[in-house]
């Protein structure tokens, strides 16, 4: 995404004590603006940080970068989103847990429970997909899990769009 790389935004939060990874403050980031794209940046970072720790400039335009573009991402019809995601040179067991991670983050972004009964369209079948793969196994190995894992992450993408769209034509506001 940009020059905004996953190691920077995962130091910025760990610097101030955030209790989840980039991807999970993506997944956050993403959610909330699949409810309301005329969400901003502040009530974003006020969701990372219970503590509001003072961030500097630089860090606060980083996140703010950060979720612009994915805004951007969300709004194009060219399919440009993706998720904020260690790179390929991670080690598999990274990549898996930060997917999991960022699920967590997306359900939470868009405020989902397990009994949420009326969600539109196919939204519904979707987060619960989204829930199991917050519980993705991220210490077995076996044959085929890189190719699982990348078929995944294409779900997830593709399902974020529906989930943007469905979300968007059925006036759900944010609580």
């Amino acid at each position: 995404m940009n020059n905004i790389t996953y190691p920077d935004i995962e130091s910025l939060l760990n610097a101030h004590n955030a209790d989840m990874d980039a991807a999970e403050a993506h997944g956050i980031a993403t959610g909330l603006l699949c409810l309301d794209e005329r969400i901003t940046a502040s009530a974003w970072m006020n969701e990372l940080f219970q503590q509001h720790p003072e961030l500097s400039t630089s860090e606060r335009d980083a996140l703010t970068t950060l979720f612009t573009l994915t805004r951007t991402a969300l709004l194009a019809d060219s399919f440009e989103f993706d998720l904020f995601l260690p790179d390929d040179e991670a080690l598999l067991s990274q990549q898996l847990e930060a997917l999991s991670n960022w699920c967590r983050g997306f359900l939470f972004g868009v405020g989902f429970s397990a009994s949420q009964a009326t969600w539109p369209g196919d939204s519904g079948e979707i987060l619960k997909d989204f829930i199991e793969f917050t519980k993705l196994d991220t210490q077995a190995y076996a044959e085929g899990d890189e190719q699982a894992f990348m078929e995944i992450n294409e779900y997830c993408r593709a399902a974020v769009m529906l989930l943007r769209d469905d979300l968007r034509g059925s006036n759900h506001q944010l609580h």
